[in-house]
C-alpha cells in the first residue's frame, strides 16, 4: 500500500520529486553559467554563487529558476545578448546584468524572453546594457522590483529599459529605471499592467504606448525624463494615481495624448512640466480629479479632441491653464477648480455664480506666434486677456466651465 502511494505522489508532483540543484561558482561543480545550464533538466533549480562571469549568448531552453547567491554579476561584454529564455515558468532573480551589445540591426537585451509564458525577473540590478529586459509575444510574467540604469546619451545609440512587445498579461512593478531611450515600451500589449515604478532621466519618455489597448497604468512616478509618457493610438486605457513632474524642454509633456479612446485619466498628479497634458486627436477620455499646479500650460487639447470630460481637477498657479489652437469646443469643462476664478458665489453652495473662460486671449495668440511670450507680464496683455474675458471674440466662447468650484476639490 506503502508503494503504490508513494508512486501516485511522485507522479502527481514530479517536479518537487525530481527537483534538483545545479551550482555555479568557482568553488562549485559548474564553473560556467553556460554549463550550469547544460547540466541541467527542466524544473531545475541554479544557483550562481558570487562572482563576475564573462559570459554572453546564454539561453534557457527549459523550466528552470535561475537564483543569484550574493548578486553575481554576469558581464556580457558589450557583444550580442546575455540571457535568452525560450521556455515557460522561467524565473531570474539576485543577479547583476551588464553589457548587452549596441547594435542598429539587434535590439540586444540583457534577459529576453522570447515566446515564454509565465516568466518571472525580480530584484535584479540592470548596469549599461544596450535593453536591458525585452518581452516578446510572451504573456501573464511578472516584472518585479528591478534595479535598472543605463548611460544613453543620444536616442540613436540607445534602447528601452524595459521593452514589451505583442504581449498579454505582463505586470510590471516596483522597478527603478533610469538613464534609457525610453523607461517602459509597451507596443501591441494588451491586459498589462504598470504600478509603482519610479521612472527618471530618461532620454525619451519614462513610460510610452503604442497600440496597446486595455491596459492599465497607476501609483508610478514619471520626472526629469525628456517628454514624460507618451500613450498613442490605443483604447481603454486607465491612468491612475500617478505622477507627472520636472519634465522640461522645448517639447516636453507631463502626459502626451494621440489618437486615444475610451480611457480614464484620474486622480493623477501633473507638476512643474513645460505642458502637463497634451490631447491630439482624443475622444470620449473622462479627466477627473487631477491636481494641475505650477505648469507651463496645464492642458492643451487640439481641435480634433472631442467628447471629453474635464471634471472636479483642480488647476492651481499654471501660466496658462486651458490652451487650443480652435475657436470651436467640443469636450465639455464642468465643476474643475480655478485658482484664477474671481467670481462670487452668492447662494453659498460651493459652486461659482459666474462661468469661468479658462482659455486667455494671449495663450491663442502665443499659439500662432512663440515670441510674444516675451510680453507675458506685460500690463498690455492683462488688458487683452480682461477684454476678452467680458466679450469673447477670438477664444473659443463655448469653452466655459458653468460651474466653476470655490474651493479645491478634495
Amino acid at each position: 500500500m506503502l508503494n503504490r502511494f508513494t508512486i501516485l505522489l511522485a507522479f502527481l508532483i514530479p517536479s518537487i520529486a525530481f527537483s534538483t540543484i545545479i551550482r555555479v561558482g568557482i568553488n562549485q561543480p559548474q564553473k560556467t553559467i553556460s554549463a550550469g545550464i547544460a547540466a541541467t533538466e527542466a524544473g531545475d533549480t541554479l544557483e550562481v554563487h558570487p562572482g563576475i562571469y564573462a559570459e554572453n549568448g546564454l539561453s534557457v531552453p527549459h523550466r528552470l529558476s535561475l537564483i543569484g547567491i550574493g548578486n553575481p554579476t554576469v558581464d556580457g561584454r558589450h557583444s550580442g545578448e546575455i540571457l535568452t529564455v525560450h521556455a515557460d515558468s522561467v524565473s531570474i532573480e539576485g543577479f547583476t546584468f551588464k553589457g548587452s551589445g549596441l547594435s542598429h540591426l539587434d535590439e540586444n537585451a540583457a534577459v529576453r524572453f522570447e515566446e515564454a509564458h509565465h516568466g518571472r525577473i525580480s530584484n535584479n540590478q540592470f548596469v549599461d546594457n544596450f535593453f536591458a529586459i525585452y518581452i516578446s509575444k510572451s504573456s501573464h510574467c511578472l516584472i518585479q522590483d528591478n534595479t535598472i540604469q543605463g548611460d544613453a546619451k543620444t536616442e540613436s545609440r540607445s534602447g528601452n529599459a524595459i521593452h514589451l512587445w505583442y504581449c498579454k498579461d505582463v505586470t510590471v512593478q516596483g522597478n527603478k529605471i533610469s538613464g534609457h531611450r525610453d523607461g517602459i515600451y509597451l507596443e501591441f500589449v494588451e491586459a498589462c499592467e504598470v504600478k509603482y515604478n519610479h521612472s527618471t532621466q530618461n532620454l525619451r519618455y519614462g513610460l510610452h504606448f503604442m497600440f496597446s489597448n486595455h491596459n492599465k497604468y497607476h501609483d508610478n512616478r514619471f520626472d526629469h525624463n525628456g517628454a514624460g509618457v507618451a500613450v498613442m493610438y490605443s483604447r481603454h486605457v486607465d491612468m491612475h494615481n500617478n505622477i507627472f513632474a520636472d519634465n522640461w524642454g522645448t517639447a516636453a509633456y507631463g502626459l502626451l495624448l494621440k489618437d486615444i479612446y475610451d480611457s480614464n485619466i484620474i486622480n493623477n498628479q501633473f507638476t512643474q512640466n513645460t505642458i502637463g497634458m497634451y490631447s491630439e486627436a482624443c475622444n470620449r477620455v473622462q479627466i477627473e480629479r487631477n491636481n494641475f499646479e505650477g505648469n507651463g500650460w496645464a492642458v492643451k487639447i487640439m481641435a480634433n479632441s472631442m467628447d471629453n470630460i474635464f471634471i472636479h481637477n483642480n488647476f492651481l498657479s499654471n501660466t496658462f491653464d486651458i490652451a487650443t489652437n480652435s475657436r470651436q469646443n467640443f469636450n465639455a469643462f464642468n465643476q474643475n477648480y480655478w485658482n484664477r476664478y474671481r467670481g462670487y458665489d452668492m447662494d453659498k453652495d460651493g459652486i461659482g455664480d459666474v462661468p469661468f473662460r479658462p482659455v486667455k486671449l494671449f495663450s491663442l495668440l502665443t499659439e500662432k506666434n512663440e515670441p510674444a511670450l516675451m510680453l507675458m507680464r506685460s500690463i498690455f496683455v492683462e488688458i487683452l486677456d480682461l477684454a476678452e474675458s467680458y466679450l469673447p471674440i477670438l477664444t473659443p466662447a463655448t469653452l466655459v466651465d458653468e460651474q466653476p468650484l470655490m474651493r479645491m476639490h478634495q
